[in-house]
């Protein structure tokens, strides 16, 4: 047809031109005007053909009719029956599905759709099955379900087929209808056409989807080779994944249809190979011998000449090597030829999987091929391998400066925000967790920012460089730097320099008088907050600041964070504003400190106080919730979790008199969600560890508009956890719809690790609200509600610290404290298995890339570094051994040897009690 040209084709011989499109321009108004040429007595089905087509180009883009515009219209197209043209009845099915006729409006077209469906012509059958199948409610369905299935059987394919996705679409609707098809579909399972084949396969697993036991059987009967079809065996790959995942690993250690996903690897179509090759990598717990064959057939794609089976043949492969390097390793010789692919999401996929399976040895090589790979890509891929590169420096530390320096050398180069964040952020990450890079990386950064565009990423860097440049061996390098931006930048950059500097004013006596005088020429600055700035800091920081300030208080004040949430001052201010009939409340907000400006029309008596402002820590609000956040990274993020979490966490317990006499808080667990995601009430915990008590905050969230919870409070049972003794409760006073609120308990402990398992019981007074005052009643009545057991477990009590250079640290230890015994770790599925299990139960950081372990290896070292509590540094040398013969196959007898070295002799005996009990 004249109208079936692809939109939006381009002009080759006017490139100056914008895209050209045949509906560009054209109105619903007018289209419809063209719509009367339906009841022409002589029909054009040319013409008609034009009409319809945009009508749904107009359907398509969003554009909605009118009930009685749509009725029009439908009446109108009816009357195209009568034309006996091909194509314009093809047009006529489409319009019919898009405009939906409702059930009255139906039943003049039914039985022209039922006519065509018994037609002598294949193609009006088809269409005219799928178009029924959409507009049909389920009483006219059981009129019309006979020649539905006699159409499922048809000997003609594209009949077959169409009946077998009305089905599909049906299913959604009328369930018990379709499921009694079931005899007829499985009878198109074993048809020799491709689609029915693969389209009735689709059907029978929806409709015994809900019955594990006959999918199970349905698997097994069509494993045994019935099934033709590629598309069909793809589905098939997938639906026996699903029954493999049920049904796990049987006591001989096999699994159910293994077999099977293996040979497909063997079979001729290459959809099917790649689709049981991602189904064996993707199985939960896959040993190395599992996926041995997965991968060598995935390696052989990686030399296709087709691009698609390479990229998904390296996508795959990258997967893999998240969770089993080892095992990608062989395909790394194939995968360094992809780098020079000249599709870039191939080359990125391979450059950021070799950067995972890559050994220490390997690291300059990769620099080398990487660098020049790194100017033909575009930035979103360039992010991607910066991340692999943080990772890899991570994992070998001791390269951090090859590492290191390829960072900065592209951070000078060319580039997107999001581009140079990501190297920013990846170089900040290795100053924190590899104490040798910090001199090295602060001076990239310094120099970045000489010549950096993005106000962002400078102010980042000037706060980063304002805490940590301080602790080197030499701060009065990064001066001048800083000076510089106070110089050369706009204001916003001008006002942190300013704060960087007061906080190396504050640090280093030896550079106080020099910088002093800096601050002081930031006095003329033409930017008032540069000039408030460099006030408040020479009044605190200067030579006549206040006698009674100590140099401790004057570096709480510069380094500090407030003590409050600023949600919570912002709405004690407007409360406290709104009495007095304020006109607005003005916040300069700086980087370690706050300002209020507050202007009032009327005086009050009655001065703020800030000390009435709620010190809570407001948890994430339901919205929040919803969105997926990141992990984070870079400038917001520290290896223990971002600093003021942290901090936030103390000043709150401390500002708490129940908790202000606990001591230094050791350590804050990640929340433990104890309700499912769709409840009336959203409860998470957080283990706040001391050295002598636990601290349990329960954040809670009421998800339920018309209740009011008062005094709600945790009870915890403590009948599984003996060690334990509660000493204090705090409730939470109210708790309004989707307004986040806290309660603590907390329970004294003997010294060291104790471990137990709580039942938890919410408990509160519930009071209707009003939905249109939003007032709650006076009464109430009070209800409990069952969460999740919470367990405080061995891990609780170490702390993850990694060690740049284990060996040093080991034998700085001495062995003084040191404690050597080996234990039994009974029968495991592999190696890394057992790795795995005993890095969990110390929960302890793996060093130097010990936690992989190398696939086919009979025997593995690793390497673990923590802080025990009570601050004891520990250190931890596991090494593993397979008893038995060297060729056993499945589950096998795995021995351990652990040497541990700590500050404490009885630390080291309390890590081999944790291993013992565990």
């Amino acid at each position: 047809m004249a109208m079936s040209q692809p939109i939006g084709k381009k002009d080759d011989d006017r490139d100056d031109e914008g895209e050209y499109s045949p509906f560009l321009g054209i109105e619903k108004g007018a289209v419809l005007q063209e719509a009367r040429v339906f009841n022409d007595s002589q029909l054009d089905p040319r013409r008609c053909s034009q009409v319809i087509t945009k009508l749904l180009y107009l359907l398509n883009q969003g554009e909605t009719l009118t009930k009685a515009e749509a009725t029009g219209v439908f009446f109108s197209v009816t009357k195209l029956f009568q034309s006996k043209d091909l194509v314009l009845r093809r047009m006529v099915y489409l319009i019919i599905k898009e405009l939906s006729p409702s059930s009255d409006e139906v039943i003049i077209v039914t039985s022209s759709l039922m006519k065509d469906m018994n037609s002598k012509t294949d193609m009006y059958r088809a269409n005219a099955i799928r178009v029924l199948s959409r507009i049909i409610d389920g009483t006219l369905l059981t009129q019309i379900e006979r020649y539905l299935k006699q159409a499922i059987v048809d000997k003609n394919p594209v009949v077959a087929s169409a009946a077998l996705v009305s089905g599909i679409h049906l299913l959604q609707t009328n369930p018990e209808i379709v499921k009694r098809w079931s005899n007829e579909v499985q009878e198109a399972v074993q048809s020799r056409a491709a689609l029915v084949q693969f389209h009735a396969l689709a059907l029978l697993h929806q409709i015994r989807q809900n019955d594990r036991l006959a999918v199970s059987k349905l698997v097994t009967s069509l494993t045994r080779g019935t099934v033709r079809s590629p598309l069909a065996q793809c589905l098939l790959i997938r639906y026996t994944s699903q029954v493999i995942r049920e049904s796990g690993i049987t006591q001989t250690g096999d699994r159910p249809f293994y077999d099977y996903l293996e040979g497909c690897l063997r079979h001729k179509a290459e959809m099917v190979i790649f689709e049981a090759a991602r189904a064996i990598t993707e199985l939960n717990g896959v040993s190395n011998r599992e996926l041995t064959p997965a991968i060598t057939v995935l390696q052989l794609f990686l030399s296709s000449s087709k691009p698609v089976l390479r990229f998904a043949a390296v996508r795959t492969l990258n997967k893999v090597a998240m969770t089993h390097p080892m095992a990608v390793t062989n395909s790394n010789i194939d995968m360094e030829s992809l780098i020079s692919d000249q599709n870039r999401s191939i080359a990125t996929l391979a450059i950021t999987t070799l950067l995972k399976t890559g050994n220490e040895s390997s690291v300059d090589r990769l620099m080398k091929q990487i660098t020049n790979f790194m100017s033909d890509i575009a930035d979103e891929f360039k992010i991607v391998v910066v991340e692999a590169i943080r990772s890899l420096c991570l994992k070998f530390p001791l390269k951090y400066r090859a590492l290191m320096n390829f960072l900065s050398n592209i951070l000078r180069e060319e580039g997107g925000f999001d581009y140079k964040k990501a190297i920013v952020d990846s170089i900040v990450i290795l100053i924190r967790d590899i104490p040798d890079a910090k001199e090295s990386g602060l001076f990239h950064l310094c120099e970045f920012i000489e010549d950096c565009e993005f106000t962002y990423l400078s102010t980042q860097i000037l706060h980063f460089l304002g805490n940590e440049g301080p602790k080197t061996s030499d701060p009065s390098k990064y001066i001048r730097y800083i000076n510089n931006r106070v110089i050369l930048e706009n204001a916003t950059v001008r006002a942190c320099a300013v704060s960087t500097l007061a906080k190396f004013c504050a640090t280093v006596d030896s550079l106080k008088p020099r910088i002093l005088i800096l601050l002081r020429r930031c006095l003329y600055d033409n930017d008032d907050e540069v000039r408030d700035r460099a006030t408040l800091y020479l009044s605190i920081l200067g030579d006549d600041a206040s006698v009674g300030e100590t140099d401790e208080s004057k570096k709480e004040f510069v380094f500090g964070s407030l003590d409050i949430p600023l949600v919570n001052l912002e709405s004690s201010l407007k409360n406290y504003v709104g009495l007095c009939y304020a006109s607005f409340v003005h916040f300069l907000t700086y980087f370690s400190y706050l300002i209020c400006i507050v202007w009032i029309q009327e005086p009050t008596e009655e001065p703020f106080n800030i000390d009435f402002v709620p010190k809570e820590v407001k948890s994430q609000s339901l919205a929040e919730k919803k969105a997926p956040g990141k992990k984070a990274t870079g400038l917001g993020a520290s290896h223990n979790g971002p600093p003021s979490t942290v901090d936030a966490y103390e000043k709150l317990l401390s500002s708490i008199p129940e908790f202000s006499h606990l001591g230094k808080l050791f350590k804050s667990s990640a929340p433990v969600e104890l309700t499912e995601a769709e409840t009336e009430y959203s409860v998470n915990v957080v283990k706040h560890i001391f050295d002598g008590h636990v601290v349990f905050q329960f954040n809670c969230t009421n998800t339920i508009p018309e209740q009011l919870l008062e005094n709600v409070t945790v009870i915890m049972d403590a009948s599984e956890a003996e060690d334990f003794s509660e000493v204090s409760l705090k409730p939470l006073a109210s708790l309004p719809y989707d307004s986040p609120g806290q309660t603590f308990v907390a329970f004294e402990k003997p010294e060291g690790v104790v471990v137990g398992k709580f039942a938890n019981t919410l408990r509160f007074i519930v009071k209707e609200v009003d939905p249109s005052t939003g007032e709650a009643e006076d009464d109430g009545v009070e209800d409990e509600y069952q969460l999740e057991d919470l367990e405080v477990d061995s891990a609780d009590f170490m702390l993850k610290v990694g060690v740049s250079n284990f060996r040093n640290a080991w034998e700085s230890m001495g062995e003084d404290c040191e404690k050597v015994d080996e234990y039994g770790l009974g029968v495991r599925e592999s190696l890394a298995e057992a790795v795995n299990a005993v890095i969990n139960i110390l929960g302890m950081q793996p060093c130097e890339g010990t936690e992989v372990v190398p696939s086919n290896s009979r025997s593995h070292t690793c390497l673990l570094s923590g802080v025990f509590v009570g601050n004891v540094r520990v250190l931890v040398r596991l090494s593993f051994g397979i008893e038995g013969g060297a060729k056993q196959e499945g589950p096998k007898q795995i021995a351990m040897k652990l040497a541990v070295r700590s500050e404490d002799q009885a630390v080291s005996e309390a890590i081999h009690e944790m291993v013992a009990s565990g």
